[in-house]
């Protein structure tokens, strides 16, 4: 691929993933985010695991191009417990990526849970499937299911009236497949997590605020953010998915005044970004375009995919160049934000495609392992996102 196309990525599981690396490169993919996933939270990676997934690709014909994501362990979050040895293992780790070329490391803040959906299967009009959040759903979780105390407080009536008819519309069956959809969704693994579980962790955040939790976050950065750009590691942090307030729990990745103060916190290259359209549109607030343009000195990697916000404040992840965000103009952007940087000496934006439907034979096969990463759709949305950059590139009107 030219260099003067963004850089084309795809997310593979690790060896165990359904979608093959074989498979990836026939999408046209040039290099693959992973992580990996079998090494507890908060253990340290050693060069010898790094190098032996690091080969796999390799062998493949592909590049490891963004790890994704060194997890943040939960007494990071909390500093609680064994968060000093987490961080330091944290440090390590990015030292040992580096010493095997790998400079970009993608990472979170959210607190207890990673993204959240409340329907990994909702089908649309044309027989696909994709994934979808309901707050109404979501609060029937939160009362009825988790029985979170005040939960009630945080739901408009209308909305706790349609909790009610949901809750009492399934099954025991039902009710048990609906848990799993919430809390039993960990990016590439299986916690094997209960509802006593997740109350025990939300335990540990009774007396951390927005304030506590930012302060946390930049104790955490400040630590670690030397040692990246020491070794030349850019790290960046994904935003909240769904970039708005769950559980009670603060979120601090969710707009433009966040990553303000996220930046604000280490002034270094190696304290970046990952500008992800999917998270950030399912909130009308956030102007993508001009966050876009504010941030992009520190984007070095990019998830592209859509949603379509409802009234009610449901959304589901519309088609890669649909829905809510302006793909077309976010694209030329990154590209134009890319021919800047490559005349100065910089190097390529590296996107993947974010999410995709389930359609044609992925619908026959069994569940996936990891809900939103199946081949088919993911695919197509890479094909219309280069074909967008295809057309972008040749217009006349560019």
């Amino acid at each position: 691929m030219e260099k003067k196309f963004l850089n084309q990525g795809f997310r593979w599981y690790g060896p165990e993933d359904s979608v093959s690396l074989d498979y990836i490169k026939q999408a046209g993919a040039e290099s693959v985010f992973t992580s990996l996933h079998h090494i507890p939270y908060g253990e340290l990676w050693t060069k010898e695991e790094i190098l032996k997934r690091k080969k796999i690709i390799e062998d493949a014909g592909l590049t490891w191009s963004a790890v994704e994501s060194v997890p943040v362990s939960e007494q990071i979050k909390t500093r609680t417990g064994d968060f000093q040895r987490h961080i330091d293992n944290y440090k390590a780790t990015l030292e040992n990526l580096r010493l095997c070329d790998i400079d970009l490391v993608i990472y979170n803040f959210m607190p207890v849970l990673d993204w959240i959906r409340t329907d990994l299967n909702y089908t649309l009009s044309d027989g696909s499937t994709c994934l979808r959040f309901d707050p109404a759903q979501f609060a029937a979780f939160e009362i009825y299911m988790l029985k979170r105390a005040g939960a009630e407080a945080d739901y408009d009536a209308e909305t706790l009236s349609r909790a009610k008819s949901f809750y009492e519309s399934l099954s025991a069956e039902k009710l048990l497949e609906f848990e799993r959809t919430i809390i039993d969704v960990f990016p590439g693994c299986k916690l094997g997590l209960g509802l006593d579980d997740i109350r025990k962790m939300l335990n540990a955040y009774s007396e951390i605020d927005t304030d506590k939790l930012r302060e946390h976050l930049k104790l955490f950065l400040q630590e670690v953010v030397p040692v990246a750009e020491k070794f030349g590691v850019r790290l960046a942090i994904h935003p909240d998915d769904p970039p708005f307030p769950v559980l009670g729990l603060a979120r601090i990745a969710s707009r433009i005044e966040d990553f303000r103060k996220i930046l604000s916190y280490c002034d270094s290259p190696s304290n970046s970004i990952a500008f992800c359209t999917g998270s950030l549109s399912a909130s009308a607030h956030n102007d993508l375009p001009k966050m876009l343009e504010e941030l992009k000195e520190k984007i070095y990697v990019v998830h592209l995919r859509s949603t379509q916000r409802e009234k009610d404040g449901s959304f589901i992840e519309a088609g890669h160049i649909e829905g809510s965000v302006p793909m077309y103009e976010i694209v030329k952007k990154l590209l134009e934000i890319q021919k800047e940087r490559l005349e100065k000496g910089g190097s390529r934006i590296i996107f993947r495609p974010d999410h995709g439907r389930l359609l044609a034979d992925d619908l026959e096969k069994p569940q996936l392992a990891n809900p939103g990463y199946s081949y088919i759709g993911r695919m197509k949305g890479l094909a219309e996102l280069r074909g967008l950059q295809f057309g972008i590139l040749n217009s006349s009107c560019k």
